[in-house]
């Protein structure tokens, strides 16, 4: 049976003893050189003698890729953009690490037999990369939401019929997984995921609309690339991370919330049927949920600053604003539909997030365009579950194409 977040509560040791001194981690990273690979390695770096590299990935960072690959000793190295494969080659000399470019390369490094893979690569090449180290059984650590997002139920089904081993990476549902260790699940009454509330959390309807690209992208807690960055400000982030939450933990749509927690130090809290609420808390940094997920399931040290709750002036928690912040209704929407709705969503996001980065739409029309997307794709039956990756793949495609053929009139009303 699968080892899934939210299946196995308790000690989940399985007679592994903390003190015990285990063979080397086979360890993958499926995107290296972004933000959540870099505190991977950055963790990796802090203790060589209990992990292996075994592959590395980047998008189209070659020098870089090159370079972790080397320092790290990593058998192979993949980019998946193929015109940077000369790049990589030759940085990395005549080093015996094989290099390779192309979304198959990247499919190929979580094919290779490492203990655990962090799926930290965004978009289709991150679903199918991910699926592929689920296939073999893998132990992945997710930091990759359209595997939840746009293939849930198809996910989390191949999981349990491989045995695959899904660790929650990103903090909110790291902190699901340390809360629900305190009790059975039959007795969870709901899920509390917090919310910064982002960069425009006081501001306005109207100065929301108007916010540009510098603005949107001043998170107030967070150091994060900048597709994620500008989700965290619209609170679409938040909303998919509502839809990976049911998916990763079985969760009914009623037995999940959502709070605006300023100070971003409660990532998660779980209610359980006696009244307890049990919360996991620390400061807004990746090192934490990645190396609860490294270690796993052991506990490693974590360079990150310790809480000093004495110096804590106060911890404050309000409800979300969805008139203000529609994406996250949106979302909720997307969940309650099912079947494909979640993928048409996902799509339609990252084509209006790519459109107002590039100046082509106002921030206020990013949810107007995922919105009206969603209203054309169902009014055209391109909603269906998908029952492969390619079948995600699919619905994906269309609804981006869908989604731009709607842009100049979406764009045009909400300038």
């Amino acid at each position: 049976m699968a080892r899934q977040a939210g299946s196995s509560y308790g000690n989940p040791m399985n007679g592994v003893s903390p003190g015990s001194n285990p063979a080397p981690r086979s360890v993958t990273i499926l995107g290296a050189t972004g933000s959540v690979g870099t505190s991977t390695v950055d963790l990796l770096r802090r203790d060589r003698a209990r992990y292996r590299v075994e592959a590395l990935s980047a998008k189209k960072s070659a020098g870089a890729l090159a370079q972790l690959a080397r320092d790290l000793g990593a058998r192979f190295a993949a980019v998946a953009d193929t015109g940077a494969y000369r790049d990589l080659k030759d940085a990395l000399g005549a080093s015996s690490i094989e290099a390779a470019a192309g979304e198959d390369a990247v499919i190929e490094a979580a094919r290779r037999p490492a203990d655990w893979v962090m799926a930290a690569v965004s978009g289709a090449t991150g679903l199918r990369a991910t699926m592929a180290a689920v296939e073999r059984g893998a132990m992945v650590a997710l930091c990759n939401k359209e595997c939840l997002v746009c293939a849930g139920s198809l996910f989390m089904r191949r999981a349990a019929e491989t045995g695959a081993t899904i660790l929650p990476a990103d903090s909110e549902h790291n902190a699901v997984f340390q809360a629900f260790g305190a009790g059975r699940r039959e007795d969870v009454r709901r899920v509390i995921l917090t919310a910064s509330g982002g960069p425009f959390r006081t501001w306005s309807m109207e100065a929301i609309r108007t916010a540009t690209v510098e603005q949107a992208l001043r998170h107030p807690n967070w150091s994060m690339g900048p597709k994620i960055t500008i989700d965290s400000a619209t609170l679409m982030n938040k909303g998919l991370e509502v839809i990976e939450a049911h998916h990763l933990f079985a969760l009914a749509p009623d037995e999940i919330d959502v709070l605006v927690h300023p100070q971003s130090i409660v990532h998660a809290m779980v209610e359980f049927r006696d009244g307890s609420l049990v919360a996991q808390l620390g400061p807004p940094d990746m090192r934490i949920p990645i190396s609860h997920c490294l270690g796993w399931p052991a506990r490693i040290d974590s360079p990150a600053a310790r809480l000093d709750l004495d110096r804590m002036a106060t911890l404050s928690f309000e409800p979300p604003d969805v008139a203000r912040f529609p994406a996250l209704g949106l979302a909720r929407r997307a969940m309650e539909t099912g079947n494909g709705a979640p993928t048409v969503l996902n799509a339609a996001n990252e084509v209006a997030v790519a459109e107002f980065m590039a100046g082509r739409l106002s921030f206020g029309g990013i949810a107007a365009l995922v919105a009206t997307a969603m209203e054309a794709a169902f009014a055209r039956g391109i909603m269906c579950e998908p029952a492969s990756v390619e079948d995600a793949v699919a619905v994906d495609h269309v609804s981006r194409s869908l989604t731009l053929s709607l842009l100049p009139e979406i764009a045009a009303k909400a300038s």
